[in-house]
């Protein structure tokens, strides 16, 4: 493992750098907009594993390039799913909420074994 954590890809030095910058460089905090858009870029492509700084713009690993041509592909509006569909859905959601959390009692309170 290289550091980096499950929220964005960039190690947590990168993701303290990416929150100063943008408190500094954040056009509503009067930075240069031009800039601040440079920054991102340079941000993005550090988490999606390439080194901008790095010889020929080498990537880490198998991530596309920030500028690959699959995202250019036209949005595909996918239809809604049926009434029915949905409800199941829902209602596993709900399940696997419940078995991932289960409920507990608020102190002071007393549960009979019979309820």
């Amino acid at each position: 493992m290289d550091g980096r954590d499950a929220r964005g890809g960039l190690t947590p030095e990168q993701r303290a750098a990416y929150r100063s910058f943008v408190r500094t460089h954040h056009p509503d905090r009067g930075g240069d907009p031009e800039v601040f858009k440079a920054g991102l870029a340079r941000f993005r492509a550090m988490a999606a594993g390439w080194d901008p700084g790095g010889p020929d713009g080498v990537a880490h690993g198998s991530r596309a390039s920030p500028d690959d041509r699959r995202y250019d592909a036209p949005i595909e509006i996918v239809p809604d799913l049926s009434l029915p569909t949905r409800v199941l859905v829902a209602l596993i959601r709900t399940v696997r909420r419940h078995r991932a959390h289960p409920r507990v009692d608020r102190p002071g309170t007393t549960r009979h074994p019979d309820s």
